[in-house]
């Protein structure tokens, strides 16, 4: 049997959908911000009865959090004056989440205004901050991060947003409370706005310009009360400042609108992110500021990340270059190069690898391997590398050079660790070499004539294991032959076999110096970017070679 409202032709259509009311709280106010009626659906919300907080002043029974007096100020001075105002609050009596207050003018009865109450948290955030949140970060150097706020910024936010970073945590690592009685000191990483490319994003101010925020500047404010500054003008400074680039007044008049937001990174401030509207767009308001807030705690963080990063690699780096060898005067006859390849992120691990000129007309050669790499293996590698440099200078014989660093490594205050070291001395006149070694991988000798082979030597125990002895052998090098030192990282691999590693040096090696234009550092790089290499150990390699 067909039902009536399918003879109505009505089948299937939805059933509308009348508005849920039970996530809206209203009340009303006086003109001097008194409640004069609550409604139950206040009640639930916040659980006050009405005989409770009627009479009462707005600001003793709901906006009672930081900041929220002066907000219902500004609301009901804008309901004087016929206007609707709407802002974003949260905390102190609303309890947990943010609301979302929209307050009306209210006709009769000598003024007041109606509040609307509505939970506005959470809720999906707009489509800007997601990407924002999903992107931001997704680099550690510090200029691309901070391009990556802006660029998340403009145009779902603002028409343009500038990135500023304290100046002094980059170059003094000072992490301290920001105070500015004298302005800030910042540096411009980024800027963007909504008609420029995104490929002329460092323009127009100029890239990394570094310039001091006075004390009276929104920015600088922002920065020493760690709050943000809503403004509807650019201070005279910063106008002033923007005449000496060509179009950026112009481009400035444009804006009605702006908001500095402090970037805070760990309870401090780091910077300050300035943005601004055109009149085509809704001058911001508070509830702009809560989302701007959830920005700018994401791009601080990431900055800082970037800032930590920045200054760890700079150390290592530094550390690195200087446990590089020195201009050591080599014997005319010998020519020698190195090269060393961390691994991963890594600048300084545990390879390391020396040259000391020795009495004689010799040059003494050392390529040792901590465990591991990192800062754990970097702390034993500095310690061996500057024990082993300054045997070295002793002119020990290589096997008490050896026995002597084995005891020195016993006896280190660090955690169990192992550590191999090769020892070489060279005698170009003898055309010569003495070599031990303390559980290293063997040297491979390549001759003129494109043959080659690894040297059969006592290997020895690692370092550390309080070895009694180690055993020298003596290698002729014939003239043009190469001798190559090594460790570990570049010939063994998960994805390839110790025999496979070793054929693939010799190989390479081989090829290289097979063209006699080829210069050794040439052969040095060749050879420690085989192309079967995925790379999971640092990488050290030194070749020597006797001239003809």
């Amino acid at each position: 049997m067909v039902s009536e409202r399918a003879r109505s032709g009505k089948v299937g259509l939805p059933r509308r959908q009348e508005p849920d009311l039970a996530d809206l709280a209203t009340l009303t106010l006086d003109p001097e911000g008194r409640i004069t009626s609550w409604s139950v659906t206040a009640t639930r919300m916040f659980g006050r009865q009405a005989r409770d907080t009627t009479g009462h002043d707005i600001c003793d029974v709901l906006m009672t959090g930081p900041g929220q007096h002066d907000l219902v100020k500004r609301a009901l001075a804008e309901v004087a004056a016929g206007r609707v105002h709407t802002a974003t609050v949260a905390g102190g009596s609303l309890g947990d989440g943010r609301f979302a207050v929209r307050w009306e003018p209210l006709g009769g009865l000598g003024g007041g205004a109606v509040v609307i109450v509505q939970h506005a948290w959470p809720q999906p955030a707009p489509s800007w901050l997601r990407d924002a949140t999903a992107k931001i970060g997704s680099s550690l150097d510090l200029v691309e991060t901070a391009t990556e706020v802006a660029d998340a910024a403009v145009p779902g936010f603002a028409d343009v947003a500038i990135i500023y970073v304290a100046e002094r945590l980059l170059v003094a690592d000072e992490l301290t409370s920001t105070r500015v009685a004298q302005g800030a000191v910042v540096r411009r990483l980024a800027s963007r706005h909504s008609r420029q490319p995104a490929v002329a994003a460092r323009k127009p101010t100029g890239p990394s310009e570094v310039i001091v925020l006075g004390p009276g500047t929104p920015g600088c404010r922002a920065m020493a009360t760690g709050s943000p500054v809503l403004f509807d003008r650019l201070d005279s400074e910063t106008a002033q400042r923007l005449t000496r680039y060509p179009g950026a007044s112009r481009r400035a008049a444009g804006y009605t609108s702006y908001l500095a937001i402090p970037l805070i990174a760990r309870g401090v401030v780091v910077g300050c992110a300035i943005f601004g509207r055109s009149p085509a767009s809704p001058p911001f308001n508070h509830g702009d500021i809560t989302l701007a807030g959830e920005l700018a705690s994401r791009a601080a963080v990431c900055l800082d990340n970037a800032r930590l990063y920045d200054r760890e690699r700079r150390t290592a780096q530094a550390l690195q270059q200087g446990l590089l060898p020195g201009r050591a005067r080599l014997p005319d006859r010998l020519e020698v190069a190195h090269r060393y390849r961390p691994v991963g992120d890594s600048v300084v691990g545990g390879d390391w690898h020396d040259i000391v000129a020795l009495p004689g007309d010799r040059a003494a050669l050392i390529v040792g391997d901590a465990m591991g790499h990192g800062p754990e293996a970097a702390a034993v590698m500095v310690q061996l590398r500057t024990a082993a440099h300054t045997l070295a200078e002793l002119d020990l014989p290589p096997e008490l050079m050896l026995r002597k660093l084995d005891s020195m490594a016993a006896g280190l205050s660090v955690a169990p660790f192992a550590a191999t070291c090769v020892y070489a001395v060279i005698d170009p006149s003898r055309r010569s070499c003495v070599i031990a070694q303390a559980g290293h991988q063997p040297p491979v000798l390549v001759f003129q004539d494109g043959t080659s082979r690894v040297l059969d030597l006592p290997p020895g125990l690692p370092l550390g294991l309080g070895e009694e002895r180690f055993e020298t052998s003596q290698v002729s090098l014939p003239p043009g032959s190469v001798l190559a030192l090594y460790t570990d990282g570049l010939v063994e691999g998960r994805t390839w076999t110790l025999d496979a590693g070793m054929t693939a040096l010799q190989d390479s090696l081989t090829k290289a110096l097979a063209d006699p234009a080829t210069s050794l550092p040439e052969v040095c790089r060749s050879a420690t970017e085989l192309p079967h290499q995925d790379v999971e150990d640092d990488i050290t390699l030194v070749l020597a070679r006797v001239r003809p």
